[in-house]
């Protein structure tokens, strides 16, 4: 491991397309956590990348990425930028040997994400990747739950989770995330890497991985329809929906049990509930200020020996290996 990452070292970081992601959910993270420090910051456009360091006290801003990349005051890099992008930054950040963490998903495909991993992999550079949700103290409650067996033996999970056409998709006005060439899934390549992530953390690797994914709207190249199948290592039965054309907007996740189940929601901070023999508990559990703030610490403790980042090893290459699989890619 690189010897900045010593105690007594700040960690100079540098964020590689400072947009809307990087405002609150991230960002600031990095400014919050101890022994970090964010040093510069990029975006193509010089007078918004300006504009973002004056207004969070940064103190270089660039808008060619390989001036932040080569920059020897910086020692990470955070790269927010939009998926299609990843593979190629995240090479460059390789070949100069900086930590890194990557924004979900790790790239828009497996081969790619396999790729990155392993450039980093080869050079024993830290490598992680954005799915915070793994840190987020609600769904630590509910690895809790399922780890102390309150709903017995596990048996199934499913995950419904529609919304309707939104105004710009309605417009046609322009959006990488629904553009199938940056994101061949669409909003699914977004939203659903987050969920699927996540239950690989909760009830171990999915193994077999079925699917259908099409057009069904027309108001976009990426697909807007998927339904998928799924088979975790531990017998562990999966099944998903996701469709951004419906009428109404819902996110439910449900874990079956051979006692009871758990219910809760990916994106929403509604209370998680737990039902068994013993009743319903039901807790609300609030998401911190800057969403990403205990990634970014756990990164931080990884660095310094203490714990292994939970998305820190090759579980966000699995994840582009099930979105491939569900969207028939593979």
């Amino acid at each position: 491991m690189p010897n900045n990452t010593e105690n007594t070292k700040t960690i100079r970081w540098g964020i590689l397309g400072c947009g809307n992601v990087t405002e609150l959910k991230s960002g600031p993270a990095y400014q919050k956590t101890a022994g970090f420090k964010i040093e510069a910051v990029m975006r193509r456009d010089a007078v918004k990348a300006a504009d973002y360091a004056k207004r969070h006290r940064i103190n270089k801003f660039y808008s060619e990425a390989d001036e932040l990349i080569n920059d020897p005051e910086i020692d990470a890099i955070y790269i927010a930028t939009p998926p299609d992008t990843h593979h190629f930054y995240g090479l460059k950040v390789a070949a100069v040997g900086k930590i890194c963490c990557i924004e979900k998903p790790l790239a828009p495909s497996y081969k790619e994400s396999l790729e990155i991993y392993e450039a980093f992999k080869a050079k024993n550079i830290p490598l992680f990747t954005a799915y915070y949700r793994r840190t987020l103290p609600r769904f630590e409650q509910i690895k809790t739950w399922l780890d102390n067996n309150e709903i017995g033996e596990l048996r199934s999970i499913r995950w419904n989770l529609t919304k309707s056409a939104s105004e710009q998709d309605l417009s046609g006005e322009y959006n990488w995330r629904t553009d199938a060439k940056v994101a061949p899934g669409g909003y699914f390549d977004d939203l659903a890497s987050h969920g699927l992530d996540l239950f690989g953390f909760l009830l171990g690797e999915i193994k077999e991985v079925s699917g259908y994914s099409l057009n069904q709207q027309g108001l976009y190249s990426a697909k807007d329809a998927i339904t998928a199948c799924w088979l975790h290592e531990s017998g562990v039965t999966g099944n998903g929906n996701w469709n951004f054309g419906s009428q109404k907007r819902e996110d439910i996740v449900e874990i079956a049990g051979s006692k009871g189940k758990i219910s809760f929601s990916i994106f929403e901070n509604d209370p998680i509930i737990l039902s068994n023999d013993q009743g319903e508990t039901e807790l609300f559990i609030e998401h911190p200020e800057n969403v990403q703030l205990h990634h970014v610490e756990r990164i931080r403790e990884q660095l310094l020996g203490n714990s292994q980042h939970p998305s820190s090893d090759f579980s966000a290459v699995k994840t582009s290996w099930v979105m491939d699989k569900i969207l028939g890619n593979l």
